[in-house]
């Protein structure tokens, strides 16, 4: 079994300038692996892909309804999201709300991806805050569970009671013991999985239901909240808002850096799983596109997918240049 597999081509002309390999997985609800490329025991890190099982403590322990959660902040708890104001606006009133600020958040400042608030930050010579980073919802989730479990502030600790119960949540719906954690983005650890337990626990999600045990109501409500905010769990003119738009609150996809992501599919009881070797943001966006239009679960002729897949390159000037395109194997 190859480890990765050719996945997204890019053609510039006639010529094939580059390949970026990959490995996916798609698993249903009792395990099985319905379809995978590559070798799916391989061992990922999941980065924001799997925000949504970071945020199953939140609910599970009952933080979330003592400090009256809505969709809003369930939807922004599992978000990457650009910096514009209908994300930053929310998460300050959240913290607001919580009696804490800012300078409680210990995922570090980041410049928004969105241009209006960018361009807003460089013309009033404002510098970028910890709100602004893309995952300043999960900590704001982070920070209201530790609240609720009354722990010591430095709640990025991976022995901080907050981050064990992340990684119980992760070792749990996958059904995987984790290896380790790296330090993410946002410096909070991310814990280690193969690229099956992701996708595992990915079609946890999928198959969740509400009234069976506290862990499956917990997943739906995260399921919901996603579903009804797309916008909020990235951006316009991002792909996990864009796709989930497309497929109108009947599929989640979710981004990672470095070329990872999941996809939920309640529908047909699936969870999915990418990796992009060479982490190419592009590819991934490609990739989770082609294999959801594959499963009949997005329409390949759709905007939204069109955006991700056979895409023309245009040079400077409005030259078609090239195109980047699934490979054989992924259609």
């Amino acid at each position: 079994m190859l480890d990765h597999v050719p996945f997204v081509e890019r053609w510039r002309g006639d010529f094939l300038e580059c390949i970026h390999h990959g490995q996916a997985v798609v698993v249903d609800g009792a395990g099985q692996v319905v379809k995978s490329w590559g070798n799916p025991r391989s061992t990922v890190l999941p980065r924001s892909s799997c925000k949504m099982v970071q945020a199953l403590p939140l609910i599970e322990s009952g933080a979330a309804d003592r400090f009256g959660l809505t969709s809003k902040h369930l939807a922004l708890a599992c978000a990457s999201h650009q910096g514009a104001h209908i994300h930053t606006d929310k998460v300050t009133a959240w913290l607001t709300e919580l009696g804490l600020s800012e300078s409680d958040l210990l995922c570090g400042p980041q410049f928004p991806a969105d241009i209006p608030a960018r361009t807003e930050l460089i013309k009033t010579d404002q510098s970028a805050c910890q709100i602004h980073n893309n995952c300043s919802g999960k900590h704001a989730g982070f920070l209201t569970l530790n609240k609720h479990f009354g722990g010591e502030a430095e709640y990025i600790n991976p022995d901080h009671p907050v981050q064990r119960a992340s990684l119980a949540a992760l070792e749990e719906t996958s059904d995987t013991q984790s290896p380790g954690f790296g330090i993410d983005g946002c410096s909070a650890p991310n814990f280690a999985t193969t690229l099956y337990g992701l996708a595992k626990s990915m079609a946890f999600f999928a198959n969740a239901v509400a009234g069976n045990n506290l862990r499956e109501t917990a997943a739906v409500r995260l399921r919901e909240a996603m579903m009804k905010h797309p916008e909020l769990i990235a951006g316009e003119t991002r792909a996990c808002t864009e796709l989930m738009r497309e497929m109108q609150g009947h599929v989640i996809v979710k981004t990672g850096a470095d070329g990872v992501y999941t996809a939920i599919i309640p529908d047909k009881g699936f969870g999915i799983a990418v990796k992009i070797q060479d982490g190419t943001t592009a590819a991934a966006e490609c990739a989770i596109s082609s294999i959801l239009a594959g499963l009949g679960a997005l329409d390949a002729n759709s905007p939204a997918a069109r955006k991700r897949m056979n895409v023309e390159v245009f040079s400077r000037l409005g030259l078609r240049a090239g195109l980047v395109r699934p490979t054989a194997a992924l259609i």
